[in-house]
């Protein structure tokens, strides 16, 4: 499969893997999986840590670059059909970095791996949920 991490799903995976279901964690170690990253996702990762919503043990570009060395993702584009594309997204906010990150999975033929329920019910792209179902013992 080739699978688009959406931003919470990527740190979730570095932080805090137990908030992933268990069908999402085995499809992120599987190496006959490509696992893609938007920039998008980096800017809202350096945001969060900025903003103090997620706590790095280092400053947010060197924390953001020892990761990515750490656990590899290929590195998605941003370009104008995508920058198009995102116009097209309908969700219930305006966040344009979820707009951004939908659009890159539709445009690059990608499955977009998100726990944000109305980005997936958007319909914009296809969604792998990446969530604990409700009632698990596992913790979200």
């Amino acid at each position: 499969m080739r699978l688009l991490l959406d931003t919470h799903v990527w740190l979730w995976a570095l932080l805090d893997p137990s908030r992933l279901s268990q069908r999402a964690q085995r499809l992120l170690h599987d190496p006959a999986n490509e696992l893609w990253l938007s920039p998008v996702s980096v800017w809202e990762a350096h945001l969060l840590a900025e903003r103090g919503r997620i706590e790095l043990d280092a400053p947010p570009g060197d924390w953001i670059e020892r990761e990515l060395t750490r656990f590899p993702l290929r590195d998605a584009p941003l370009t104008r059909s995508i920058a198009i594309g995102s116009r097209a997204v309908r969700l219930p906010h305006a966040d344009p970095a979820d707009r951004f990150i939908a659009a890159t999975a539709a445009v690059g033929d990608l499955d977009l791996v998100t726990a944000d329920a109305q980005l997936a019910s958007a319909g914009a792209c296809r969604v792998v949920p990446a969530a604990p179902a409700r009632g698990s013992r596992r913790g979200r």
